[in-house]
């Protein structure tokens, strides 16, 4: 059997808001939002983490987007990556691109490339990185 191979990303204190982001805006189903108090190790977990969230899963059809946020301190910023996102149609792509784009910054503006009718990138207001795809070309 294939490995199946998912997302986790780490937020600094807000995975909680950003995951509920992503269920409206990608229309996924939030199936885990747990904190560190929530966990059952909530008594070994460090002192001021307890609304933390430990583990965030995010259904997508078949596949899941993970999130926790890092130990207070630890946090590094995201960087080196970029989450992709292909929709069906340049109407689908374009309205989660602006969803996302929203409070963020972006960084190449939705328009026609020779492998999508539409392509764009942005980092959303919680820092992670989007690719979002529409009407894929014929390869």
């Amino acid at each position: 059997m294939a490995a199946t191979l998912g997302s986790y990303l780490f937020f600094d204190g807000n995975c909680a808001e950003a995951m509920r982001f992503y269920e409206r805006v990608l229309g996924g189903k939030l199936e885990v939002l747990m904190t560190h108090a929530q966990s059952p190790i909530a008594g070994q977990t460090p002192p001021g983490s307890g609304d933390r969230i430990m583990h965030a899963s995010l259904n997508l059809g078949d596949r899941k987007l993970m999130a926790s946020d890092a130990m207070p301190g630890h946090y590094q910023g995201m960087k080196g990556f970029s989450l992709s996102l292909t929709y069906p149609t340049v109407a689908e792509a374009k309205r989660v691109f602006e969803a996302l784009a929203e409070g963020g910054k972006v960084t190449m503006p939705l328009d026609k490339t020779f492998w999508a009718e539409a392509f764009g990138m942005l980092v959303d207001r919680f820092g992670t990185p989007w690719m979002v795809n529409g009407n894929l070309a014929p390869m």
